[in-house]
């Protein structure tokens, strides 16, 4: 674990352009071991955009498959170990620091393979889709992911830096972020969802306004049989305020030379809404001009925009 007196001591990456995505060496530099990875049938891959609600549906995939056989696990073992980040790829080892993906997931033992990514669409290696596995995807309105984002670029050394929010405002409308256009990468995944079956498209907000609601959808997708107790117990482990105290969750345990909590916690609110405290007047006005021009399919309906 990195030492927690190191704080922010990684060198803040640079964006570069990688077959028309924006992206940093931490996500690319595995690139050729992350698409020969062999997925298994069972695999469930947790996709999302960058602070869409990964931990949260990552977790309540980990309490349902694993939460009544391996009850230990929730108390010893941090999240993203239990779902490692399949692109992710760095080592500092002055700092203690080595995490790749890919040799996270050949070390998992669980049945199915709980496995995340932050990849657009078309970056997801082939053998998912050979395997026709699930794959859970999570969207977040885009005012409140550019807020979380920001936040998490604030604290985050893996990330590059925030900088003012006004700049960040327009690097976000830019797709100048870390695994690209919000716009891309939302809708992307949702055309994927009219063609590969095996795709569940959920909303962050859908999950905020009822969380067992979607647990129940889930379940459906997964094909679980899970007992309304237990659903409602799993409802309430993974509210926001539950998570955020959880430090198998709350990712505080690498608390120090990746990220600084004194800037930002890793969970921060969890709410819908939050960009209201954050935008002008004009930067609303603008950003509401831009989405009209991206956000050309009418299937494709995010709330909480107004």
């Amino acid at each position: 674990m990195p030492n927690p007196n190191n704080v922010g001591s990684l060198p803040r990456p640079q964006l570069f352009d990688f077959d028309g995505v924006a992206m940093i060496k931490a996500f690319t530099d595995n690139w050729e071991n992350v698409q020969n990875f062999q997925a298994r049938p069972d695999d469930i891959v947790v996709a999302t955009y960058p602070k869409a609600g990964t931990t949260w549906v990552s977790c309540i995939l980990d309490l349902l498959y694993f939460g009544q056989t391996a009850p230990e696990r929730q108390t010893s073992i941090p999240i993203y170990e239990r779902v490692p980040f399949l692109e992710m790829s760095i080592s500092n080892p002055d700092e203690g620091i080595n995490f790749v993906g890919v040799d996270m997931v050949h070390k998992l033992t669980t049945t199915p393979r709980l496995i995340k990514t932050h990849f657009p669409v078309q970056f997801l290696p082939k053998s998912f889709w050979e395997h026709n596995c699930k794959i859970v995807y999570v969207a977040r309105n885009a005012k409140d992911n550019m807020v979380s984002y920001y936040h998490f670029d604030r604290m985050n050394a893996v990330q590059p830096a925030a900088g003012e929010w006004s700049d960040f405002f327009q690097r976000f409308l830019d797709g100048q972020m870390v695994f690209g256009s919000w716009y891309d990468h939302v809708n992307g995944w949702w055309q994927k969802k009219k063609t590969y079956s095996n795709l569940h498209y959920m909303f962050f907000e859908d999950l905020v306004e009822n969380t067992e609601l979607e647990i129940n959808k889930l379940c459906s997708f997964l094909g679980l049989s899970v007992s309304p107790e237990i659903k409602q117990h799993i409802t309430g482990q993974v509210q926001f305020d539950n998570m955020k105290k959880n430090k198998m969750t709350n990712y505080s345990t690498l608390s120090g030379a990746v990220m600084d909590f004194k800037t930002s916690p890793f969970m921060r609110k969890g709410k819908v809404g939050d960009w209201k405290n954050h935008f002008t007047v004009a930067q609303n006005e603008k950003f509401d001009e831009d989405y009209k021009q991206k956000m050309k399919d009418p299937s494709l309906q995010f709330r909480s925009l107004l």
